[in-house]
């Protein structure tokens, strides 16, 4: 056994589920008054009754409540087909979490609890879900599914791409995001976490493997994950300070404020090319600054679940 290795990794959440449940939960009892056909607080879809159709689907708990005869729809009515894809490279396990909850995350933990949270949406509509990880390999793949069995496997894989010891993991998007393309053959609604930060692979090569997933009339929604506080706003001390790269090892010694403009400068450049690029390639962008709460990332999907008929 590598001791060191073993000493590196990180506990996953003590109860992925229940912890998504929450922040659905949350989420939903932060919303006044929602715009969307049929969401209500049980994710439950309806819709209008009609004279002469079957009573037997008929939700007499929201009759109670709105006095109007409204019946649930089932897996066959609503087929929406989900696919997440989680980039799993070192970069995205910044900054070093030793024990993950709601208010201890990195980029990897939070992508994790937010596909989590997506999933239990999912389930509750009875729609498929498949889920894609990736980092200097295709570590995971699974298709498509509904069912508890599957439901619970993925749980299970999500929560243990957290478990991974901290020896550098670069990746190539590129290849892999191809490689995923051709897995995913029928019409599905793609969601993909990722950083961004490519070493080597040019933008144009990577939004090229982007597109490739837009084959077969998906929609691909990009949650563009970052810590606002260091990655964006380069919030750290102006003392003597090592900054090395998680995927590479190498390193600089620097003041922070002698680079601090600079650097500001030039994420910000890269932020708008990523989002013009995304444009280009009608792919949605949506920026998630995982310092925050997850209501970005549970709106954008409500919005594309009622787009994606």
């Amino acid at each position: 056994m590598d001791i060191q290795s073993e000493l590196n990794k990180t506990s996953g959440f003590t109860n992925i589920e229940l912890l998504a449940k929450q922040v659905v939960e949350g989420f939903i009892s932060g919303m006044h008054k929602s715009p969307f056909h049929g969401f209500s607080a049980e994710f439950a879809e309806h819709k209008i009754y009609n004279p002469g159709e079957s009573t037997r689907h008929i939700d007499w708990k929201l009759y109670a409540k709105t006095d109007k005869l409204y019946t649930k729809r089932y897996e066959e009515e609503t087929n929406l087909r989900c696919h997440l894809i989680i980039d799993n490279s070192s970069s995205m396990h910044y900054p070093k979490i030793n024990e993950y909850h709601l208010g201890s995350l990195n980029k990897i933990g939070f992508s994790v609890l937010a596909a989590a949270s997506i999933m239990a949406i999912l389930k509750k509509q009875r729609d498929a879900v498949g889920l894609s990880v990736y980092s200097d390999q295709y570590d995971y793949y699974a298709p498509e599914k509904g069912s508890e069995r599957h439901h619970r496997m993925l749980l299970d894989q999500l929560n243990k791409t957290l478990n991974v010891a901290s020896a550098p993991r670069q990746t190539d998007t590129y290849t892999y995001l191809h490689q995923i393309a051709e897995n995913i053959n029928r019409r599905s609604l793609v969601f993909l976490f990722s950083d961004m930060l490519q070493s080597t692979t040019s933008p144009d090569k990577l939004f090229e493997a982007l597109q490739h997933l837009k084959y077969n009339k998906h929609e691909v929604i990009l949650f563009h994950t970052y810590d606002g506080e260091k990655e964006i706003n380069f919030d750290f001390n102006n003392k003597p300070t090592r900054f090395v790269d998680v995927e590479t090892e190498s390193y600089i010694n620097l003041y922070a404020d002698t680079i601090k403009d600079s650097y500001k400068e030039a994420i910000s450049a890269y932020f708008s090319e990523l989002k013009l690029k995304c444009m280009q390639y009608q792919i949605k962008y949506v920026a998630v600054d995982t310092t925050k709460d997850f209501d970005k990332i549970l709106t954008t999907y409500m919005v594309e679940r009622q787009k994606f008929r």
